[in-house]
């Protein structure tokens, strides 16, 4: 394994000596294009309440580099008298629109706010493009007519954010969660929440909207979620969500995001205090690279134990075979501050102890992340499997600046930390993590 190799990084928005600030970042990759949609708000200040606008930039992927346009306002995704906030976009491969969720929530009005007092002033909205992203449709704002009613249950709500995903179905996913008001007659006191992820889907490209029965158990918030094929065959929707328990939350649904398991910690996978959004993303396991190279086998054995060896060369001459999914997965690797973003690979992502990592692609202040995956093709040799990642970091705080970088399996598994490694050098990172500031 190397040390201290940092993917190339470029800086797609920076903060302004005004004091304009970029956060929350949002990434898909539209492969009949070539090209990434980068998004993110624009924000008065680092503060949620002085968000403002949401913001785009393109890139053309070129296969050894990205070329860049500049950034852009997406001015028809607003609602007059509110702030956008939480870019969520889904990209359909079938009609080839790109949808962008967002939230819209009243003039400066705070999260917390919302939570006293059980009044909810967020609008569910989106915007789309038939055009990869050159130009973009009229607000849609679907509050009333897809939550209706149930709106009076929630003291707010929020999508995403980062990536939606689209299942083999053709149904398309826009992960979410709520704060749910469990008590209403509090007498003046605190209203009383509690937080739920789950997402809203359509069956019909986007013409018709439904959201399923939230994620009972434990509580969790922001959250992403992957399409994952098992070994055995069977499909699920995994669900990787933030919390303030010290861990991630899992979870898994049977039937495509309508109901889910409850939910379970993840005790690899830890979070800063009072958590931090993260993003994953899946990827069909590379059966050939595994059959036809011995050297990448002995990396994955060396690095993963019995759980490579799970995926038998043999199957891969099978006409039938389903490829597993593998998951990729991006946080702060800091237990007490918002620093050092990590990278971690699971091979069973069911299995909440299957997580190897993390590989430091950042070192310093970073907070939030996004993830897209390209299958790289070449007519001469195997397809590679390449990774991008937007991220907020800086070197003071971790809202300086929004940067870009890519990568791909092969890195990730050279630079993921073998088991005797981890070993040795788990003293070593309690006593950095002890000397993380809190951002």
């Amino acid at each position: 394994m190397g040390s201290q190799y940092f993917p190339a990084r470029s800086v797609l928005f920076q903060k302004e000596p005004s004091g304009v600030t970029y956060r929350v970042p949002a990434l898909i990759f539209i492969p009949r294009s070539s090209c990434f949609l980068a998004f993110c708000e624009e924000r008065l200040t680092p503060a949620d309440a002085q968000a403002h606008l949401l913001v785009m930039r393109k890139g053309t992927f070129y296969k050894n580099y990205v070329e860049w346009k500049d950034m852009e306002v997406l001015s028809s995704a607003r609602l007059e008298g509110y702030r956008s906030m939480n870019p969520c976009p889904v990209y359909d491969e079938f009609t080839g629109t790109v949808f962008l969720f967002f939230i819209a929530v009243l003039g400066h009005t705070s999260e917390s706010y919302q939570l006293i007092t059980g009044k909810n002033v967020t609008r569910l909205c989106y915007v789309s493009s038939s055009d990869q992203g050159d130009t973009w449709s009229s607000v849609t704002d679907l509050t009333r007519t897809l939550i209706g009613d149930t709106i009076k249950e929630w003291a707010t709500f929020a999508v995403g954010p980062g990536h939606g995903t689209q299942l083999k179905s053709g149904r398309l996913i826009i992960p979410a969660y709520t704060y749910h008001i469990d008590c209403r007659n509090c007498f003046g006191r605190k209203c009383k929440t509690s937080s739920h992820s789950f997402c809203f889907y359509s069956d019909t490209h986007g013409n018709v909207w439904h959201f399923g029965e939230a994620l009972s158990a434990p509580e969790s918030v922001e959250c992403q979620m992957v399409s994952v094929d098992q070994e055995d065959g069977v499909n699920i929707l995994y669900c990787n969500a933030r919390s303030v328990s010290g861990y991630r939350v899992q979870a898994v649904s049977f039937d495509n995001g309508t109901v889910f398991q409850d939910g379970q910690l993840v005790q690899k996978l830890v979070e800063p205090k009072n958590g931090c959004h993260g993003s994953v993303i899946g990827f069909p396991a590379p059966v050939y690279q595994l059959s036809q190279s011995q050297h990448f086998l002995k990396q994955l054995r060396s690095s993963y134990s019995p759980l490579a060896v799970s995926i038998s060369p043999a199957l891969s001459s099978s006409q039938n075979f389903l490829p597993p999914t593998w998951v990729v997965y991006t946080h702060p690797t800091c237990l007490n501050a918002r620093r050092d973003l990590g990278v971690y690979l699971s091979l069973l992502p069911r299995d909440p102890d299957s997580w190897s990592g993390p590989w430091i692609i950042y070192e310093g202040p970073s907070a939030y992340s996004d993830l897209a995956y390209v299958e790289l093709m070449s007519a001469d040799a195997p397809a590679v499997a390449v990774f991008a990642c937007l991220f907020e970091n800086g070197t003071k705080t971790a809202y300086d600046e929004i940067s870009f970088c890519i990568f791909t399996l092969y890195e990730l598994i050279d630079h993921l930390p073998h088991k005797k490694q981890q070993r040795r050098g788990s003293k070593k990172r309690k006593r950095i993590w002890e000397c993380c500031f809190v951002c």
